[in-house]
């Protein structure tokens, strides 16, 4: 089967008794529902812990697991929690979206009692895991003891022996916050103990995860804090220039991202080693790899640090090819790689993707504004080796974009689609389908035909992002019946039963048979 489908959402988007989604019951069922609908691929966001303003795209860090979503009711059948522990805990009442002032305040309440309970220090299991990832979890364990120890402070803030990480400074936190960082220690066992059970039973169902990952890191995260070499800072570790895009149509001042932005020459000495392992670990999780702002890899935008807008910025060279040569090395060479191309993507960025087979993005709702030169238009797709999706969890629903589109560009889509605009999500869906992509991708809402009170995120706007969640009445039969029709009838997932053939009206074509004013001349 060469085209597949697929849906976005969040793990933080599942139903769950518990405020959040997490690797519950609810995420099963939902493989479960992936099956019946016909569909290959589940499409999640980053699941490293989130930072400022509970994006997912803001991390902690690159390795380590977000300790939201380990499973609360796994935790009360090993006998670590009680229900009654866990209902008694105000995660919020709104089964739509997440709450996460609340989950900050309940749910580490819960994780620290089961961390008490757990005897996990003397576990095979819990041993053979840190040995594994020894290369970051006990940095990012220190890292996050001695950051709630200062209230939640930057590390760049800390005080001089811990933040330069002298060897004084190291030992004395260590043993200062030695219970805090065995917690630390914990939570991460117990999320990738979870989530590998989650996948493995998802891909034996068939059923594989796109991952997805930043291309920067958070200069507040312990990647920044115990590998400051990796990244363009100065000797006090504030940054040269940080990263963003500039100027443009939706943005007269640009975009401020402030992320710290590599040292590629140290990066290049180094055979690309952190990169490496950032990639395997994360193909330890997932299937494939989407990779956000794909264009930094050949040119980046820097932005002289201190500036308050991003229009002074210069757009700088990065790693090109080296990297990814690189990878092929280490991973083969096809690499299980998704580039997100979206933006202003110049035909040198579009030579590496392309000179590395990797697979972009066309999203169905930038298709629209001019008729006359837009490869996102499914007829003007020039290439299979690509995903067609109908919108990405930046973008509004598409339910909410139509509603908010000016009458005549309401009209067009109506008339591209052949459509009176009622469904507008199913006929999106739909012309994804019919595109010659190998991989049509929709978000849940989509499915759903959720309007903009459901959408997930919206760039640049602080607060209010990242919260959604779907009910579980909403996936019923009836949906993924529905699914697997569509799946099936544009050949992208093979049909539970053959097609029979059916006596077709007076007058049809028949197999073998040539039309009238068709056939070929004696």
């Amino acid at each position: 089967m060469d085209k597949t489908a697929g849906i976005l959402f969040a793990i933080s988007s599942l139903p769950s008794k518990y405020g959040i989604g997490c690797f519950s019951k609810e995420a099963y069922k939902f493989v479960d529902w992936l099956v019946e609908a016909g569909q290959t691929f589940w499409q999640i966001l980053p699941l490293g812990p989130t930072g400022y303003g509970d994006s997912p795209y803001q991390s902690f860090s690159t390795f380590a697991g977000n300790p939201y979503f380990i499973d609360l009711e796994t935790l009360i059948s090993e006998g670590l929690l009680t229900r009654e522990e866990c209902d008694s805990v105000d995660f919020g009442t709104d089964e739509q979206s997440v709450d996460y002032e609340k989950q900050y305040n309940g749910r580490y309440v819960l994780l620290r009692k089961a961390c008490e309970r757990s005897g996990h220090k003397n576990s095979t299991e819990y041993k053979a895991f840190l040995d594994k990832n020894e290369a970051w979890v006990y940095d990012y364990c220190l890292y996050m003891a001695v950051k709630n120890h200062f209230g939640g402070m930057n590390w760049t803030e800390w005080p001089e022996a811990i933040h330069s990480r002298t060897e004084e400074g190291l030992r004395e936190y260590k043993e200062k916050l030695a219970d805090e960082i065995d917690f630390q220690l914990f939570m991460q066992f117990q999320f990738f103990n979870q989530w590998y059970k989650l996948r493995a039973y998802a891909n034996k169902k068939g059923i594989k995860i796109i991952g997805d990952i930043p291309i920067y890191v958070s200069l507040d995260s312990a990647d920044a804090w115990s590998h400051p070499e990796l990244f363009q800072l100065d000797e006090q570790c504030t940054p040269k220039a940080v990263a963003g895009c500039p100027p443009d149509g939706f943005s007269a001042d640009g975009q401020m991202w402030g992320n710290p932005l590599y040292d590629w020459d140290y990066h290049k000495k180094t055979h690309y080693d952190w990169w490496m392992r950032r990639i395997k670990g994360q193909l330890n999780m997932v299937d494939y790899i989407r990779v956000d702002h794909f264009r930094g890899f050949e040119q980046y935008y820097a932005i002289p640090y201190g500036e308050e807008t991003a229009m002074h910025g210069k757009w700088k060279k990065g790693p090109n090819e080296d990297l990814f040569l690189r990878m092929q090395e280490v991973f083969g060479k096809d690499l299980p790689i998704w580039a997100e191309d979206l933006g202003i993507i110049t035909p040198r960025v579009e030579k590496l993707r392309d000179d590395f087979n990797l697979p972009g993005m066309k999203v169905l709702q930038f298709a629209f504004g001019d008729p006359k030169d837009n490869d996102i238009l499914p007829h003007r797709f020039t290439t299979e080796n690509c995903i067609c999706y109908t919108g990405t969890h930046d973008n509004d629903t598409t339910m909410g974009w139509y509603q908010t589109l000016k009458p005549a560009l309401q009209d067009r889509v109506r008339r591209y689609l052949n459509t009176d605009g009622n469904i507008i999500h199913y006929d999106m869906i739909r012309a994804a389908m019919g595109s010659i992509a190998r991989y049509a991708i929709y978000p849940i809402q989509d499915l759903l035909g959720f309007g903009s009170d459901c959408r997930m995120n919206t760039p640049s706007v602080a607060g209010g992002n990242w919260a959604f969640r779907f009910r579980k009445d909403h996936l019923t039969p009836e949906l993924a019946a529905n699914l697997r029709k569509m799946t099936e009838l544009f050949g992208r997932c093979e049909p539970l039963e053959p097609i029979e053939e059916e006596e077709g009206p007076e007058g049809s074509i028949k197999p073998g048979e040539t039309a009238p004013g068709l056939a070929p001349e004696e």
